[in-house]
């Protein structure tokens, strides 16, 4: 099947029981046994739900993968992914990527023994050179967040496999519909389901998707034993959400390409980060990895200072000043103060994540509405 078909039909069928089309929320805490041990596949919610069984299977069929294991959040499906180690292993990660990431691994599980180095990886051979006998995952980002570099997950799988380790793909910013890591060599690939793949932000939650049996097996035990699991009506909520979700991205990546040149060609901006742009880092690896660019941007300001960057946020009145992303809705976000602000000052300032760094995550709206109500919230500045 093709995306946009899979993304209606992959993993879901009509409910036996009644002929529903839609999936049944099924409200239960615990399912009846005929004898002990004697039961239907489902025996407690916190092991399996049918309503999570059935968006599991639609994840997994968009990812082209066999598992797709959810979680309450992100976070969650992140934390069962960093268990899979032991104190003493180590993980190169990207060096810029989402704070509440960077707070999971520095502040819970370096305490732990898990060791972690946060290296730029736009060229594979940076992170070769970080590899030591302790090392056991490589976490990617990519598109980063927020500063939108691109990394070849082909060639960084070629290290990992030379090396024998798992490399792990947070797929957030793409979603399946612009980018299949497994596809390119990946094990394992993480979204947080929140944003795109619900798309309405009225969800939180988080996925895996995985091939290898064994390492399926390790995560599904995580899954339940350590119990960030998501509830049935969430778990609807996100499967309707996919029915659209081929639909949304096209018009995400046309407004997201008409508010980057818009935004490219204004007087007040000094850099805008889009990796659509041919000048734009790694551009020609995002060309060949992704099939479009996405609606997720990020800018600075002439002068970089942090009034005007609030100024032309609390200006805004269709960019709504929130955090998250992916929703139908346009929003605008402060990395420095909001979504990154665990991350320390100097090492923000490392990758480019200024005090005048505005994200945008632009929705579905009429791309010229858009466009007039950033350039009315500059001409504040």
């Amino acid at each position: 099947m093709k995306f946009g078909t899979k993304a209606i039909h992959a993993g879901v069928s009509p409910d036996l029981s009644t002929g529903a089309i839609m999936t049944p929320i099924f409200q239960t805490s615990t399912y009846v046994q005929k004898s002990p041990g004697d039961h239907l596949g489902y025996e407690y919610s916190r092991t399996h739900n049918p309503t999570r069984t059935a968006l599991q299977n639609s994840l997994a069929a968009l990812e082209n993968g066999k598992h797709g294991i959810c979680f309450s959040s992100g976070l969650g499906a992140i934390d069962a992914v960093v268990k899979l180690f032991n104190p003493g292993d180590e993980i190169i990660s990207t060096n810029d990527l989402y704070g509440g990431t960077y707070r999971l691994f520095t502040k819970v599980f370096e305490r732990y023994g898990i060791k972690f180095h946060f290296v730029p990886m736009d060229k594979p051979e940076t992170i070769a050179s970080h590899v030591n006998e302790k090392t056991k995952m490589i976490w990617v980002e990519t598109p980063t967040n927020p500063m939108m570099n691109i990394i070849d997950i082909k060639a960084v799988s070629e290290v990992a496999k030379k090396h024998g380790l798992i490399l792990a793909v947070d797929n957030t910013f793409a979603s399946p519909f612009l980018q299949n890591p497994l596809d390119l060599g990946a094990d394992i690939v993480m979204h947080s389901v929140t944003k795109y793949l619900g798309g309405h932000s009225d969800v939180v939650m988080g996925a895996l998707v995985v091939n290898d049996d064994e390492l399926a097996s390790k995560l599904v035990f995580l899954q339940n034993a350590c119990g960030a699991t998501p509830g049935p009506q969430d778990c609807f909520l996100v499967l309707r959400g996919i029915k659209t979700l081929h639909l949304r991205m096209e018009r995400h990546c046309q407004n997201g390409k008409t508010i980057a040149a818009f935004l490219k060609n204004h007087p007040k901006i000094s850099k805008v980060y889009w990796p659509g742009f041919e000048d734009h880092p790694n551009h020609s690896i995002a060309k060949s990895q992704m099939r479009d660019f996405g609606g997720m941007i990020s800018f600075t300001l002439v002068g970089n200072k942090l009034e005007d960057a609030k100024k032309v946020m609390e200006n805004l009145h269709l960019f709504a000043l929130a955090e998250s992303l992916g929703g139908v809705e346009s929003l605008c976000g402060h990395p420095a103060s909001m979504t990154h602000a665990s991350i320390p000052k100097e090492e923000r300032e490392k990758v480019g994540l200024v005090d005048s760094l505005i994200r945008l995550s632009v929705g579905v709206e009429d791309a010229e509405d858009l466009k007039n109500d950033l350039a009315q919230a500059l001409a504040k500045i």
